[in-house]
This record gives C-alpha cells, sequence and structure tokens, in this order.
C-alpha cells in the first residue's frame, strides 16, 4: 500500500495545519477559547468553512467537495495536532454524516449546504444514558400521528449539544428497529441542560417531551445499518484526530528530553529515557497506519469491513494513546502533572476520544465474536 500523500492532499494539510496554527499554537489562546461558550472559536469556524474544509466529505450538489477518507483523515489529524475545539468531528463527519447518508433530497440540500457554509452546526444525538455504543435507540422513543411525529425522552452526552443549530436524533420506533429525525433548536418540548467536558469541550443533555420532529430521509423504517455506518466512518475519522494529538505529544516530549538537564546532562543522555521515547514512536507509526489502512478501507470496503477496518483501527489507536499519554506526562516529570502545561490537555482529549465513539475494550470486543470465523492456517516450522 502506498501511504505517501499526493500533491493536492500535501496541500490540503498544510492549508489547515496554517490556519489551525495559526489559531491555536499557542496554546494559552486555545485555553482562552475553550473557557468562553460555545467553548470553540465561530471565527475559525467561519475560516474553516471559506477554505471548503467543512464540506469536504458532503457532494458537490449539496455545497460540498466531494472528498474522500483520506482527505476528512488529513483534516482531523491537523485538527488534533492543535487540539482544535472546533465540531468538524461530531458536527461535520458524525451528524452530516448521518444526513448524506439518510436524508431527502431536500433535507441534504438544504441542511448540508448551511453546514459546509458554516451557517449552522449539527449535533448527532445519539448516546444515551447507560448505553455501550450500540448503534441502536430505546430511552427516546417516537410516536407517529396525522400531526406528524414526536420524540419523548433523554440523550446524553450530545456533543455541542447546547450550541447546535440542528439536533439529528435517533429514536425507537413504534413498529421496531431506530429510526432517524431532524429536531430544531428552537422546537417546543426541547430542553438543553449543556456542561464541560473534563478535555475542555462542550455536551448537553437533551430532553425530549413530545417534542415535534421531521423524519430524516423518506423511508420510515428501521435505519439501524445506516447509523452503524456512521459512527464507523467516524471513528477513523476520530482516529486521525487522536494520531494528530499524538504525533505532538511525542514531538514534544522529545524536545523536553533534549533541553531539560539533570546532573548537568540533558535528560536524552540516559539511554533508558530514550528507549523510553522511541517505544512512544512506534506505537504512534503503528497508529497512524492503522488509521490510513482504515480510511482506504472506508473509500472502497463494504460495511462489514469498514466495520472491522474501524474496530482494528479503534483498538490500536486507543492503546496507543493510552502509551504516548502517559509516557508523555512521566517523561515530563513534575510538570506534566500541572494543569497549565499542554500535555495533560492532550491526554485527556486522546481520553475523551477513546470513550466517544467505543474504547478500546469494547472494539476488542467486537472483534473476539468473529475470531471463529476466520480460517485456520497451520503453524510455522
Amino acid at each position: 500500500m502506498d501511504f505517501n500523500y499526493d500533491e493536492e492532499q500535501q496541500a490540503l494539510r498544510e492549508a489547515v495545519r496554517g490556519l489551525a496554527g495559526k489559531a491555536y499554537a499557542d496554546f494559552e489562546n486555545r485555553r482562552r477559547v475553550v473557557a468562553e461558550e460555545p467553548g470553540f472559536s465561530e471565527k475559525v469556524w467561519t475560516q474553516l468553512a471559506e477554505m471548503g474544509v467543512l464540506g469536504l466529505p458532503f457532494d458537490e450538489a449539496y455545497g460540498g467537495m466531494g472528498a474522500g477518507a483520506v482527505e476528512v483523515g488529513i483534516v482531523a489529524q491537523e485538527l488534533g495536532r492543535v487540539l482544535a475545539p472546533e465540531p468538524f468531528l461530531t458536527s461535520v463527519v458524525l451528524a452530516g454524516g448521518a444526513v448524506a447518508a439518510a436524508g431527502s433530497e431536500e433535507q441534504r440540500i438544504g441542511l448540508l449546504d448551511d453546514v459546509s457554509s458554516g451557517g449552522s452546526v449539527l449535533a448527532f444525538a445519539h448516546a444515551e444514558p447507560g448505553s455501550r455504543w450500540q448503534p441502536t435507540a430505546s430511552a427516546v422513543t417516537a410516536s407517529s400521528s396525522d400531526d406528524g411525529w414526536t420524540l419523548t425522552g433523554v440523550k446524553e452526552p450530545v456533543p455541542d449539544g447546547a450550541r447546535a443549530d440542528i439536533l439529528v436524533v435517533s429514536a425507537a420506533l413504534p413498529a421496531g428497529g431506530t429510526g432517524l429525525f431532524v429536531v430544531t433548536a428552537e422546537t417546543p418540548g426541547l430542553t438543553r441542560e449543556g456542561y464541560r467536558t473534563h478535555d475542555g469541550g462542550r455536551a448537553a443533555k437533551v430532553t425530549f417531551a413530545g417534542t415535534p420532529a421531521d423524519l430524516l430521509g423518506d423511508d420510515p423504517g428501521d435505519r439501524t445499518g445506516v447509523i452503524a455506518r456512521v459512527l464507523d466512518v467516524a471513528r477513523i475519522a476520530a482516529c486521525h484526530e487522536a494520531v494528530g494529538a499524538m504525533e505532538f505529544s511525542l514531538e514534544t516530549t522529545a524536545a523536553y528530553l533534549k533541553s531539560r538537564k539533570q546532573f548537568g546532562v540533558t535528560l536524552n543522555t540516559f539511554q533508558a529515557l530514550t528507549f523510553r521515547a522511541a517505544d512512544m514512536y512506534v506505537s504512534l507509526e503503528q497508529a497512524r497506519s492503522l488509521a490510513l489502512w482504515a480510511s482506504m478501507v472506508l473509500d472502497g470496503g463494504s460495511d462489514a469491513d469498514v466495520a472491522t477496518a474501524a474496530s482494528r483501527a479503534s483498538l490500536g489507536v486507543s492503546r496507543a494513546g493510552r502509551h504516548i499519554g502517559q509516557e508523555a506526562i512521566q517523561l515530563h516529570g513534575g510538570i506534566g502533572m500541572t494543569a497549565e502545561y499542554s500535555i495533560g490537555s492532550y491526554t485527556s482529549r486522546l481520553t475523551a476520544l477513546d470513550h466517544l465513539l467505543g474504547d478500546g475494550n469494547h472494539h476488542l470486543g467486537l472483534l473476539a465474536t468473529d475470531v471463529g470465523g476466520y480460517r485456520e492456517v497451520d503453524p510455522l516450522p
């Protein structure tokens, strides 16, 4: 496999790195942005839209760029390098992906064009209290009448749910299965309680009390398969974001080992510390390869192949993220334990990404269920 970027992909990477780096290379600026509502910069969000980043995965007919999974991964990785708080993953890839996959032609034109232009923020209200990353819904139920659909129940956590202009909601259907619905922020019967997350992001508890909703798409049947595919796409993008965060964590740690002195010499003089940094590099490159491979599978694989690739990549990135995050803090010594230093925030974000769409243990369990389906091979002599 060729893991090298072509000229256009390299140009996209440099453009996003330039924009994100200008906004957040100074970590104190990032700290100030996340301290205020809505937890990200509306200015940077608009700049990303002007660059075409927010419409990257959508078809050109809906205001997008028609790019593939590799390009989406490049953007996610560059945003991850500076912990950019803009909701590219949750609004564009996850919620926008659901609209692109299940929406009617009218909904795609209206909703996706607004997202691509930066005019609106979408949120995917799917996770439920006590749920474990399954593609089905049960805590929120949908009811149908002559007046249309209504939703009742609670979704939590909903990333950027308090800021979102439009909610894409999964709900249990009366006849069984899970449907997808669209709810605007001003809809009566909708209550949103926003709060900060440990990585500086935002989430919300969203309550529906007979809330009017529009069916997403023209099919009132079960959309579990669509939701599963959208979640897998977002998992692969999240892997790339994590790779960006790990990349910066390793660079910062290596620089610290070369500058910090102990007993009159820099820390990289001590072989044991250099070996630990080398192990971090191995973990990073393994995670990077898994994320790129999963993106290639996503661009041409079946739903089953994509699900397996997403789980394999998520498991590998989960382990690499924990390893690199913990080692980065340890190798920084006492300063790595302080909230003022950036390395702890990177580890916090890696932890949040690990738990957003299914942690390593979850994906290990999914992969283990299919072990019996693989062919047996003779052991090497």
